[in-house]
């Protein structure tokens, strides 16, 4: 399961054949990310488990298992920013139950980025995942 706008990310990536290219978009995306309001940048919002500093507020529309999934995010990382973007791709218009039938690790695959993030970045987005998985579960139960 994956939203139009991680389709349309998955077929640009497949057009950009080179991983410095695919990189670039990355850091591109991040670039056009609205940035996140300083006052969201709190301990309640910050993810654990990342090198960088990563910052994820979410926007829930609704209630219950129906709720529209949506979040803000932010890093003082410019390649963490664009992978915050790639998972805002990925998220973001889903309801809430949604969310946790995403196969994360799977749709991120097809972008490749499993062989070309470091280890510390992998954990990193793995830390992001659980803690969007994590916003959704808590809404949805809400």
């Amino acid at each position: 399961m994956a939203t139009p706008a991680f389709e349309d990310l998955a077929d640009t990536f497949e057009f950009l054949d080179d991983w410095e290219d695919r990189y670039r978009h990355v850091i591109e995306l991040g670039k056009a990310m609205p940035p996140l309001d300083l006052a969201f940048r709190v301990p309640a919002t910050k993810v654990e488990g990342c090198a960088s500093q990563v910052w994820l507020l979410p926007r829930i529309e609704g209630q219950g298992p129906q709720a529209r999934f949506d979040f803000q995010g932010e890093s003082d990382a410019m390649i963490v920013r664009g992978l915050i973007a790639v998972l805002h791709s990925l998220y973001s218009g889903l309801t809430v139950a949604e969310v946790a039938k995403v196969d994360a690790p799977a749709e991120l695959a097809r972008l490749g980025l499993d062989q070309h993030l470091s280890s510390q970045r992998s954990n990193g987005v793995r830390a992001m995942v659980e803690r969007i998985g994590l916003l959704a579960q808590t809404a949805a139960n809400g």
